[in-house]
């Protein structure tokens, strides 16, 4: 059993042992402690927005959440089975003090999760983040009296309000989507994607869907991650049906996957370039990712003269970097695109919408498309120390070894060398340095990666 403790909130396996698990106490004592926050920080009654992914643990975990924020004083707004940036968009249109997504992502079913947001339907930061787990670590609650206990309002109405939001954005093409008369099919893991994608997809004007792991059952039919190796029913049902693309997205729908027409991965690593340059061509602004994505963002954005920045791993680290830079689209690697003129999240719906008018009006496939942006590989590996080794001053080592070169120590060390990089980060939970290196294909990526190796070991 495992219960990980962090600063976005807390992620467990079902059952076990108190504190080893994310049993049925756990749940309200961290729902109790974010409560207890928000009650810190804001006066009078306050409102909390909460919805699920289609998880087995889903309905129990929601119940015990519900139950306690209520138990708490505070008014709920239960918008049941939904996705992550659903919640995200009903907090603030709610006028919440806050939200409660109950999903692990691409976690296996065991596991679920209670991540935390704040009025904005923003994820909290690391110092509100830290406070909730301090009030945790000292059941530092107190719950209201009878009369002051609050109160839970149903409401189904946001995946249509979502979609509608979606469709009100100016980039957002449904004429040309419609014109297209694309042939799509949806892979949704059998959660909550399977209701909202093909909703977003008739709402768009897409009349040829095939359905895939639609059926909200929570029993993922392969590793839910939106990894190539997890999408091969996707990409035989695509050359199948002859459709014009395949869309994948996580269990709570802020990742986004496609698959092309000839049954080939677009690469998730492509899904915010694609629908980067889409952006950019309408609407010239800044942009930013993490530092462990692929160049490409990069490339494109420099090629127009614009502004592109990396920030430190994490979608909190990403959004505050958006921010800062005004950057007008960002995101991650993972196919997590966050487009601000809706809101600060990863958002798969946002996502689908902008890369089909992409798509439409470029008048190509899916495949050409891909083929036009530039080509880059990511290699992922880690090196396992010993608790005795000083990591940072390994970083810091490397960094030195390539001060001739641009090296960005923003989050751990990313080196630059021509058209090649390579992010060294130590884990914060164990005793690894994670190494994830790019090239212009799979083998010089890991030639690279196996060069930095061996000078970590050497160093060491």
């Amino acid at each position: 059993m495992a219960l990980i403790k962090s600063i976005s909130g807390i992620r467990g396996t079902i059952g076990g042992e108190v504190g080893n698990g994310l049993t049925p106490v756990d749940a309200v004592r961290f729902a109790a402690a974010y409560g207890t926050w928000l009650k810190e920080n804001n006066q009078g009654k306050l409102k909390v927005v909460i919805g699920r992914d289609a998880r087995i643990s889903g309905q129990m975990i929601s119940d015990l959440v519900v139950s306690t924020l209520v138990g708490l004083g505070i008014d709920v707004v239960n918008i049941g089975l939904s996705t992550t940036p659903t919640v995200e968009v009903a907090v603030p249109l709610e006028k919440a003090n806050g939200g409660i997504i109950l999903t692990a992502s691409h976690n296996p079913k065991q596991w679920n999760a209670l991540k935390l947001l704040n009025a904005k339907g923003e994820f909290i930061s690391a110092d509100e983040g830290q406070r909730v787990l301090d009030i945790a670590e000292n059941d530092a609650y107190i719950f209201a009296e009878v009369d002051d206990l609050g109160i839970v309002t149903m409401d189904d109405s946001y995946m249509q309000k979502h979609i509608d939001a979606v469709l009100n954005l100016p980039l957002v093409d449904k004429k040309a989507i419609e014109s297209a008369n694309f042939s799509i099919v949806v892979d949704a893991v059998n959660s909550t994607g399977g209701i909202f994608i093909p909703a977003l997809l008739e709402a768009l004007g897409v009349k040829n869907v095939t359905k895939l792991y639609c059926d909200p059952t929570g029993q993922f039919p392969h590793n839910p991650e939106p990894l190539p190796e997890h999408l091969t029913d996707l990409a035989h049902k695509i050359v199948e049906v002859k459709a014009d693309l395949g869309f994948t997205v996580d269990p709570d729908v802020d990742r986004l996957a496609m698959v092309c027409e000839d049954g080939s991965m677009f690469g998730e690593e492509y899904t915010l370039v694609a629908v980067a340059d889409y952006v950019l061509t309408h609407t010239p602004g800044a942009t930013v990712s993490n530092l462990s994505s692929t160049r490409a963002l990069r490339d494109i954005t420099e090629a127009r003269n614009l502004t592109y920045t990396a920030a430190a791993v994490g979608e909190v680290n990403v959004v505050q970097t958006m921010k800062d830079t005004h950057a007008i689209i960002g995101g991650e690697g993972n196919g997590g695109v966050i487009y601000p003129e809706l809101h600060y999240g990863r958002d798969a719906l946002v996502g689908i919408a902008l890369f089909l008018s992409h798509l439409a009006h470029k008048k190509m496939t899916a495949s050409q498309l891909r083929d036009s942006y530039p080509r880059y590989t990511i290699s992922k590996n880690k090196i396992e120390l010993t608790p005795a080794i000083n990591v940072d001053a390994v970083l810091v080592k490397m960094a030195e070894k390539y001060a001739n070169e641009e090296v960005d120590t923003t989050d751990g060390v990313k080196i630059y060398i021509g058209k090649e990089w390579v992010h060294l980060r130590k884990s914060n939970t164990e005793p690894i340095i994670r190494i994830y290196s790019e090239s212009e294909n799979e083998e010089k990526a890991n030639q690279f990666a196996a060069k930095i190796i061996q000078e970590i070991k050497a160093l060491i």
